[in-house]
């Protein structure tokens, strides 16, 4: 097991009533730096599960979250976390598939014949409304995440807008190269090059991250690092400094 992964992996791991997180990894960004990675479960009102940002299958794993209610909804949220939907869609052959925008243009996931049912916008689809809120932060060059926030228990379900890596996991030539990045905790930020292309629309960013800061959130989960369980909104606030806000 990496030292850079949060275990027990691929494992539910409880956040606040109807909703998990599931740790994974290590992803190998650019086949060698490796990152941990991270899935959000939700339970809605109906009883159905809704899998955000889907990570590596695990047959135990499928069978623990049928435990909860049946898998109706894998959310691919932004451009680069689509890569295990795939396994998550033969194992689930019930469940919806839902993209980020632009998601379906990029040529890898054309290659891949990857099946995305129905592209995500600003207002949330009927299937989820009354449960999670969300909101589309754009950026230049194609970017999109579309950001949710679980009403009941006041949190936001970010994925790449925040890496918030521990240095003590880290190889020696990473940890120095995360925090000339940016992204280690306590005060991890949106990856330098995310930073850049964020800013090529950073007008309409900074609106969308505003109104996401007025929801208050409690705590917010995010992909690949030490996610803020507490007084998640004042973290956010420090984290999202660079949107002049």
């Amino acid at each position: 097991m990496h030292p850079i992964t949060d275990p027990p992996l691929d494992s539910l791991k409880p956040v606040a009533p109807d909703l998990w997180i599931v740790d994974s990894g290590p992803l190998r960004v650019f086949g060698l730096l490796p990152l941990p990675v991270r899935m959000c479960v939700v339970r809605l009102s109906d009883g159905t599960v809704w899998l955000h940002s889907p990570t590596r299958y695990d047959a135990d794993l499928h069978r623990a979250i049928l435990r909860i209610g049946p898998i109706r909804h894998l959310v691919a949220p932004n451009v680069a976390h689509w890569s295990f939907l795939a396994a998550w869609q033969r194992h689930c052959p019930e469940a919806v598939s839902w993209a980020a925008p632009n998601l379906r243009r990029r040529g890898p996931v054309r290659r891949a014949g990857l099946r995305l049912d129905h592209d995500l916008g600003e207002a949330a689809p009927a299937a989820w409304a009354g449960d999670i809120a969300q909101a589309v932060v754009p950026g230049g060059l194609g970017f999109r995440e579309v950001v949710f926030f679980h009403r009941p228990s006041r949190s936001l379900i970010l994925t790449d807008l925040v890496v918030n890596l521990e240095p003590h996991r880290l190889p020696l030539p990473m940890r120095l190269a995360a925090r000339l990045a940016g992204i280690t905790a306590p005060d991890g930020r949106a990856p330098a090059y995310l930073r850049l292309v964020v800013r090529l629309r950073r007008a309409e960013a900074a609106r969308a991250a505003a109104a996401l800061l007025a929801l208050e959130p409690e705590r917010v989960l995010f992909a690949h690092g030490a996610w803020f369980a507490r007084d998640g909104a004042a973290a956010l606030r420090r984290s999202w400094r660079w949107l002049g806000l």
